[in-house]
Formats: structure tokens, C-alpha cells, sequence
């Protein structure tokens, strides 16, 4: 930390990101610029076993004090969403920012305007994503961020929460068949 910075309010904070490195090389520099700014010099992430994704998820939110997803596929949207589900839910008060490098988010960002203009999403639970074109700007933003959703659901207890994912997990688990069974009559 230079002379006359101020001191993050974050411990901890959990990057989404994709595995791959994308086409462009202003994801690689936007990754690589985004853990600089979060180099602290104390040891950086952590290998925990958990039994499954559900409990890896619950684990990555409890232990961040703010989330940031990259550019990414299937798996970095999935996890982004869901934080913003837990936001809007009322599971944490995290702040949640998209790196929106070269407009990445444009195109999802305008999906949830339109879901906004459409009456699905509310303006005040549209304040939960916080975007920003470069790791500064965005970290800036998160600093600054204080939370604006209410939410009159109450959550008994974090552990409810793994309760409930682990139940949500084991109902996944029965084996399902997608063979479709042959109608009378028809040869195989």
C-alpha cells in the first residue's frame, strides 16, 4: 500500500472468472491488473475439501466480504447470479461488481434494464450489480458501496441456508432415466 491510500474495507473477495482465457487480451491484462490491486502481501486464496458444489458455493460467500465476476462462460454466470439471488434475497449484504471489460456485460446488463422496464426486476434491487470498465473504477465502486436493496425476508441462520442446499443436493441425486420407453406396437 503507497503512502496517503486508504486502507480496504475488504478481507476478502471472491473473483468468478472464466477457465479460459478468452480471445481477448483485455480479459488476460483485466485479470491480471484486478490481482494486483487485490495483492496485499498476506497469503492469497485457500484449498478447503467440501463434499460437494452447493457447500463450495456457501463456503466462497460466507468467507468474501465482497464478490467480482470477469468476463466468463456458463459457470462464472451461474455463480454471479447467484449471488445477486442471495443479495436480493436478503443472505448477504455483499457488494457485487462486473469488471465490464471492452462492454463484456453490456449485453447482460441490458437484459436486466429491460428486466427492470419490464416490471420482473426492481429499480432499487437493480442497484445490486455495481460495473465498472477497469479494476480501479469497479474497486472504487465497491468501496463506496453501501447497501440501497431492502428486503423484508428474514434468514434464520447461515446454517439454514447449507441445510436447505444440501437437502436441494441429495433431491438431485435420485438417478433419473432419460431413456424413453418404448410404445406398444413400435419396433425398436
Amino acid at each position: 500500500m503507497e503512502k496517503g491510500e486508504k486502507r480496504s474495507r475488504f478481507r476478502r473477495i471472491c473473483v468468478y472468472c472464466g477457465s479460459q482465457p478468452g480471445k481477448k487480451a483485455s480479459y488476460r491484462e483485466a485479470a491480471i491488473d484486478l490481482g494486483k490491486e487485490l495483492l496485499t502481501g498476506e497469503p492469497v486464496g485457500e484449498v478447503r475439501a467440501v463434499s460437494d458444489m452447493h457447500e463450495r458455493k456457501a463456503e466462497m460467500a460466507r468467507e468474501a466480504d465482497a464478490f467480482i465476476a470477469l468476463p466468463g462462460g456458463y459457470g462464472t454466470l451461474e455463480e454471479l447470479l447467484e449471488v445477486i439471488t442471495w443479495y436480493q434475497l436478503g443472505i448477504h449484504k455483499k457488494p457485487v461488481g462486473l469488471l465490464n471489460v471492452d462492454g463484456f456485460y453490456n449485453s447482460l446488463l441490458s437484459f436486466i434494464d429491460m428486466a427492470v422496464d419490464e416490471g420482473f426486476v426492481s429499480q432499487n434491487a437493480r442497484s445490486i450489480i455495481i460495473s465498472a470498465p477497469s479494476v480501479k473504477e469497479l474497486i472504487s465502486k465497491l468501496e463506496e458501496c453501501e447497501p440501497e436493496y431492502e428486503v423484508n425476508l428474514v434468514w434464520e441462520t447461515e446454517q439454514k441456508l447449507e441445510r436447505e442446499s444440501h437437502l436441494v443436493w441429495e433431491a438431485e441425486q435420485k438417478p433419473l432415466n432419460f431413456v424413453p420407453e418404448q410404445e406398444p406396437g413400435i419396433a425398436a
